[in-house]
């Protein structure tokens, strides 16, 4: 079954894209649901995946709101105000989110459900308080299952929405709509979808169009249709199969030579986000001295702290990244 987006002169030229932290949030948690994990996240998903389920986050709100398959709750996917927001800007727009919105959501929902939840039926009632109990918890997800990732999921995404950029600017938009996936086409007009779940059409939504790369919408594009607002589309992002690839095995002297050894080898081990403990395992140094090492580089906006459960996972940043691993040297 094939569906189809009609565009004017102007939905053509408010076309946009944007990196969206909720949909990684929602995508990524569908990921984790399903049963056989995809090879190009299996890295990622072992890791997370206990820490869920240590925070009771398998059985939570968003285990009520985000079904393993089919229709995905509108509210949870606000349309980002510009190209590069920030999770708490669209936790914000979800507290925003009209009880009407909410339930007319929970109503498809239901409809999808042979045994709506519970939590549903709470939200149902009372959508504004519940609302910032969804957020909290997503905020919680965030800090354990992406925050500690997000350097390199970001890069991904922004790389995907320059390098397309480029592509509109050198071919036209229509050759872009064309490449974003096997299911998307545009012809005279109207972008087409094949085996789509949710069709879009025009009548049904505002005007213009959003393109939204994932790293975990893989193998399907996702849509929202909520008018006047413009629909979306998060697709694939390009390179998403060199994601958790290492990107160092061993600082080199010249980053020890600043750095000192210790930090700069603690920054390698970083490649994968890890705790005090598992630091002071893996590097032979004492539990103490990376502790103290992990301030300082935290102070020089080198790695970051979030929590999980008693303890703290360290990740490095995008700096640390381009530090170690300088453009054109390669990756390991």
């Amino acid at each position: 079954m094939e569906y189809g987006l009609s565009f004017s002169a102007t939905d053509l030229a408010q076309t946009r894209f944007a990196v969206s932290p909720m949909w990684e949030v929602v995508t990524s948690f569908r990921l984790l649901r399903e049963e056989t994990d995809p090879p190009m996240h299996r890295h990622w998903a072992g890791q997370v995946r206990p820490r869920l389920v240590r925070a009771g986050l398998d059985r939570g709100w968003l285990a009520a709101l985000i079904p393993g398959n089919g229709y995905l709750a509108d509210f949870l996917n606000p349309t980002p105000a510009g190209p590069f927001p920030e999770l708490p800007a669209e936790l914000a727009a979800i507290r925003r989110s009209t009880p009407e919105q909410v339930r007319a959501d929970l109503a498809v929902l239901a409809q999808k459900s042979a045994r709506p939840a519970p939590r549903l039926r709470l939200l149902h009632e009372e959508p504004e308080a519940v609302l910032e109990k969804v957020t909290a918890e997503i905020e919680t997800y965030w800090e354990l299952a992406l925050a500690p990732y997000w350097p390199r999921i970001r890069q991904l995404l922004e790389a995907d929405v320059f390098h397309r950029a480029r592509q509109v600017a050198e071919h036209g938009s229509a050759h872009v709509l064309n490449e974003l996936h096997e299911s998307v086409s545009w012809d005279a007009g109207t972008l087409s979808m094949v085996r789509r779940h949710c069709m879009m059409r025009r009548a049904d939504t505002g005007s213009g169009l959003l393109l939204v790369p994932s790293a975990f919408a893989w193998p399907r594009v996702l849509t929202r249709s909520v008018a006047p607002e413009p629909p979306q589309l998060a697709y694939p992002a390009r390179g998403i199969g060199t994601l958790w690839e290492p990107r160092t095995t061993e600082p080199s002297d010249a980053v020890a030579a600043v750095l000192g050894r210790s930090r700069a080898l603690l920054l390698a081990e970083l490649d994968v986000p890890a705790s005090t403990t598992q630091l002071a395992r893996h590097s032979g140094l004492s539990t103490a001295a990376v502790s103290q090492h992990l301030v300082a580089l935290r102070n020089a906006g080198l790695v970051t702290g979030h929590r999980n459960g008693r303890s703290v996972l360290y990740a490095r940043t995008a700096i640390a990244d381009a530090l170690l691993c300088p453009a054109g040297a390669g990756t390991a």
